[in-house]
């Protein structure tokens, strides 16, 4: 506790460290169960998912259904007024705590999940708030183990040893009452621009659905995809490409967005003989050819950066024909992404969609003369950049809204956020009442299965007997 020993200097009055195992009568954690793919209906029993406890309330609509037929223990079920924290999640969400307000019958703990316990000397809703802290936060993620990308696990031991700044009881409740106050003021404007975020997404959607016309006028040529341009396949990926002779950088799935490229990851293979078939050129168009349903066909244009790349077969190149402008044809399959005309002809394999080239090239395709693409390519941008500007408000309000979330946070639990009264008990007294509690409990009862591990690891520990002489001599003496 490294961090107490620099704040005890300017500790506010009646705070005092410990950590938040001290805090707690137990820690629960869950089991794991075998789950069916889809959510329990009310009077079934079903497991919780860890997205129940992602968001800050408790969602009993995150489980999953447990087959019929099992036998549960009823120490597993959830119930309201319990704590609960994500002890396995993602970076941004393992340690997430959460206080049960309502919950169903018949919810379960899952092995990613953990109850805890506090003593009666600490308020439920305080600790919640604790655990949500920047000091909390950081902390949860220094001890969570686990690689970058994958699933962070916090094990008991750590959390058990994390510090907390302990006010006393009654400051404790004046905490809550004013941290809860300031926090429903963020919340409110926090729900109102993700709701303006909506909107604004909503408006992009139908500025491009809109700005090709499904009826096309009579100086416009109505064709296919195929007719308005050529389409190709990249090169498969393969192992023995992994290294060569010619190595170069090539587009993927995960490089194409809507309207971006994104270079940050780009990997290579080699492209020895067959380097001019896969080379992209400014204005090739590319679409995800495998992707999630409503994902599929996702369209950017290539603008030359990163020189020198080429694509794999995840994506589709599209080369536009000399009456089409590559921000045209890009406008157009943008258009078809959102209308969910590319949906119409995807093929699902093992939870992917593939668009293939077949069923693309026979998709409608308008073309206008070329002045009108340039205007109502030129329209669309400066609608969709207004759009964007907009977005960028609203992005601007939530960093706000995070940055204040977290100083209100730092300052609560630093002792600013509301006066000390002499006359509450002190958190020293208070640490002190709980070890005397603690040293009056019965210890625990050793079950059968601790007994046996106790006699076999004496039985392991102790020195064989010395064995018998392999000739032994019987003598007989008179009586």
């Amino acid at each position: 506790m490294s961090e107490s020993v620099d704040a005890e200097k300017e500790l506010p009055a009646g705070w005092a460290w410990t950590e938040l195992g001290e805090l707690l009568h137990r820690i629960e954690a869950g089991k794991s169960f075998t789950c069916e793919p889809r959510r329990a209906l009310p009077d079934e029993w079903g497991v919780i998912k860890v997205s129940a406890m992602t968001w800050g309330v408790f969602d009993p609509d995150e489980n999953k259904a447990v087959p019929e037929g099992r036998d549960f223990d009823p120490a597993y079920e959830i119930s309201s007024g319990d704590l609960l924290l994500s002890r396995a999640n993602t970076k941004a969400y393992v340690g997430a705590p959460v206080l049960v307000v309502a919950c169903r019958p018949r919810l379960l703990l899952s092995d990613k999940s953990l109850r805890l316990v506090p003593r009666d000397s600490v308020s439920k809703r305080w600790l919640v708030h604790y655990l949500r802290s920047p000091g909390a936060r950081a902390y949860v993620e220094e001890k969570a183990s686990g690689t970058k990308d994958a699933m962070r696990n916090l094990s008991q031991d750590a959390l058990r040893k994390m510090p907390v700044l302990l006010p006393p009881l009654a400051e404790q409740h004046r905490i809550v009452e004013a941290l809860e106050e300031q926090l429903s003021r963020i919340d409110s404007g926090t729900a109102t621009l993700r709701q303006a975020r909506k909107r604004l997404e909503g408006l992009r959607k139908r500025s491009l659905v809109s700005s090709v016309p499904d009826g096309v006028p009579e100086s416009w040529r109505m064709t296919t995809v195929e007719g308005a341009g050529t389409l190709e396949l990249g090169r498969a990926r393969h192992p023995d490409w992994h290294h060569g002779h010619q190595m170069r950088p090539y587009l993927r799935v995960a490089n194409v967005f809507e309207d971006r490229i994104d270079t940050t990851d780009v990997m290579e293979m080699d492209f020895s003989g067959i380097w001019e078939k896969y080379r992209l050129e400014p204005g090739d168009v590319l679409l995800n050819e495998g992707q999630s349903p409503h994902l599929v066909g996702r369209p950017a244009i290539y603008r030359g950066t990163p020189k020198g790349v080429a694509f794999t077969n995840s994506l589709i190149r599209f080369k536009a024909g000399g009456d089409v402008l590559p921000e045209w044809a890009l406008l157009v399959f943008r258009r078809h992404l959102h209308a969910k005309r590319f949906m119409r002809e995807v093929r699902i394999t093992t939870n992917i969609a593939h668009l293939s080239t077949k069923r693309l090239k026979k998709i409608e395709f308008p073309v206008p003369p070329l002045g009108e693409q340039k205007r109502l390519v030129q329209r669309c941008d400066e609608v969709l950049s207004g759009i964007a500007a907009m977005d960028q408000q609203v992005d601007n309000g939530l960093r706000r809204a995070a940055s204040l979330r977290s100083a209100l946070l730092r300052r609560a639990f630093a002792g600013g956020l509301v006066p000390q009264h002499p006359e509450d008990e002190s958190a020293a007294a208070l640490l002190t009442r709980i070890a005397a509690e603690r040293a009056a409990q019965p210890k625990p009862k050793r079950t059968r299965k601790a007994l046996a591990r106790r006699t076999v690891e004496a039985t392991a520990s102790a020195p064989e007997p010395t064995p018998a002489p392999a000739l032994a001599v019987q003598q007989e003496f008179e009586l």
